[in-house]
C-alpha cells in the first residue's frame, strides 16, 4: 500500500492527489478480492465438513435403523405364533431388498431358520408304523394340527423368499421390472441338514450351495439352475421326483451317498468340473440324456434300481462306474466318449443283466468277461491288444491310474 502511494511517478501539480486516490482504490479492490477468495475458501471447507458430518450421521442413523429392524425381525422368528414368524420373514425380505449390503446376512438368517430341526406332519391316509419319538436331529411336529400347518407355511414362505430372489430374471423380463431388480446376485446358501418341502429353485443362480445331509420332501426342482461355485449334495435324500434338467455346475458337483427315491432327471445338465456320484442310490429312473461331463464323471459303487439313460451324453474326460449296480435297462446310445477305460461294473447283479438286448453301450465298446468273473467294458478294436497278442474281443478294460484327488474314498 505504501508503495502505491509513494512509488507513483511525478505527476503534474494538481493531479498527484487524484493519482494517489486511484491507486488507493485499486489497492483496496485487490485486497477486497483476496479477502473474498479467502472467505469463499473457508466457506467451502466449512460446507464440505458439514456435508461429510451429515453423511456420516445419516449413515450411522441408517445403520442403527437397520440394526433395530433386523433385531426386531429376528426376534419375531422365534415367536410361538406362526403369523408373527411370517411377519418377521417379510420384514427381513424388505430389509434385504432395500439394503444390498445386508442381503447375505439376511439370507444366512433365513437358511439358519430352515436348518432348525423339523419333522413334517404326516399326510392323511394310511401310514406305516414309525417310532414314537423323533430322531436325534429332528423334533416332532406339533401335536396341534393348526400349529403344525402354521410351521409348514412359515417354512414354505422362507423357501419362496429365497427362490424369488435367487432366481435371475431373463433379459426379456427386465424391461418390465421395477427399477430395483428383485434378484440378489452372488448369494451363498447353507442348508446343511435342512428339511425342505417341495423346494423349487428352478433358474436360481447360486455362488455356493451347501445341501449336505438335507432331506427334500416332495418333488424338487433345480431346472436351469446355475451353480457358479461348489454344489454339495452329499448324504442328501430326495423323497420325490428330482429335476436338474438343463442345470449348469460350473464348480464341482458332489452327490456322494445321495438317495434319489423318485425319478432323477439330469437331462441336458452341464458339469464343468468333477461330477461325483459315489455310492449314490437311484431308486427310480435316472436320466442323464444329453448331459455334458467336461471333467471326470465318477459313479463308483452307485446303484441304479430303475432304468438308466445316458444316451447322447458327452464324457470329455474318463468316466468311472467301478462297482456300479444296474438292475434294469441301461442305455448309452449315441454317447460321445473320450476315455471310457476303467468303466468296469464288478457287481454280481451287473453280470446277470450285462448282455440284456435292451442295454446299449457307447460306440466302439462292448461287454467282456474279466479274469475274476465280473463284467467289464472293452473296445471292439484294440490296437494295444493286437500288439500284445491278445484277443480284442476278450481283453478287459484296465482302469488307468487315478489322478490325485479325483476319486472320493469311502468315509469311515
Amino acid at each position: 500500500m505504501w508503495w502505491l502511494l509513494t512509488g507513483l511517478p511525478t505527476a503534474p501539480p494538481g493531479q498527484a492527489g487524484i493519482a494517489r486516490g486511484e491507486a488507493l482504490r485499486t489497492a483496496l479492490a485487490a485486497g477486497a478480492g483476496v479477502g473474498a477468495a479467502v472467505t469463499l475458501a473457508l466457506s467451502f471447507r466449512r460446507q464440505r465438513h458439514q456435508e461429510i458430518t451429515t453423511a456420516h450421521a445419516t449413515h450411522d442413523a441408517t445403520e442403527r435403523r437397520v440394526t433395530e429392524l433386523y433385531t426386531k425381525a429376528a426376534e419375531q422368528l422365534g415367536h410361538d405364533k406362526a403369523a408373527v414368524r411370517l411377519a418377521g420373514l417379510y420384514a427381513l425380505e424388505r430389509l434385504a431388498q432395500d439394503n444390498p449390503g445386508h442381503r447375505q446376512t439376511i439370507v444366512n438368517v433365513i437358511c439358519a431358520y430352515l436348518r432348525m430341526p423339523y419333522t413334517p406332519p404326516r399326510s392323511p391316509g394310511p401310514q406305516r408304523s414309525a417310532p414314537s419319538t423323533p430322531g436325534p436331529w429332528q423334533v416332532a411336529a406339533p401335536a396341534d394340527p393348526d400349529l403344525a400347518e402354521g410351521e409348514r407355511q412359515v417354512r414354505l414362505t422362507a423357501q419362496t423368499i429365497l427362490a424369488e430372489h435367487l432366481r435371475d430374471e431373463r433379459p426379456d423380463q427386465r424391461a418390465s421390472l421395477p427399477s430395483q431388480p428383485r434378484h440378489w446376485p452372488g448369494m451363498r446358501i447353507d442348508l446343511t441338514g435342512a428339511t425342505l418341502i417341495d423346494l423349487d429353485l428352478a433358474e436360481a443362480h447360486l455362488a455356493e450351495a451347501q445341501f449336505d445331509g438335507a432331506i427334500f420332501t416332495g418333488d424338487t426342482s433345480f431346472n436351469g439352475a446355475v451353480f457358479t461355485g461348489q454344489a454339495q449334495f452329499e448324504g442328501t435324500t430326495f423323497t420325490g421326483d428330482t429335476w436338474f434338467f438343463g442345470a449348469t455346475f460350473t464348480g464341482g458337483a458332489r452327490f456322494s451317498r445321495t438317495t434319489f427315491t423318485g425319478e432323477a432327471d439330469f437331462d441336458g445338465a452341464t458339469f464343468t468340473l468333477d461330477a461325483v456320484f459315489f455310492r449314490a442310490t437311484f431308486s427310480g429312473n435316472a436320466r442323464f440324456s444329453e448331459a455334458t461331463f467336461t471333467d471326470h464323471a465318477l459313479f463308483p459303487e452307485a446303484t441304479f434300481h430303475g432304468n438308466a439313460w445316458f444316451d447322447e451324453a458327452t464324457f470329455t474326460e474318463f468316466a468311472r462306474f467301478d462297482g456300479a449296480t444296474f438292475t434294469s435297462d441301461v442305455v448309452f446310445d449315441g454317447v460321445t466318449v473320450t476315455d471310457f477305460t476303467g468303466s468296469r461294473m464288478s457287481r454280481a447283479e451287473w453280470t446277470q443283466i450285462a448282455d440284456h438286448p435292451d442295454h446299449v453301450w457307447p460306440p466302439g465298446w462292448h461287454t467282456v468277461t474279466c479274469p475274476d468273473g465280473s463284467t467289464g467294458l472293452a473296445r471292439q478294436e484294440s490296437a494295444a491288444g493286437e500288439e500284445n497278442g491278445e484277443d480284442a474281443a476278450t481283453a478287459p478294460s484296465i482302469p488307468p491310474e487315478e489322478p490325485a484327488g479325483t476319486e472320493e474314498k469311502p468315509r469311515e
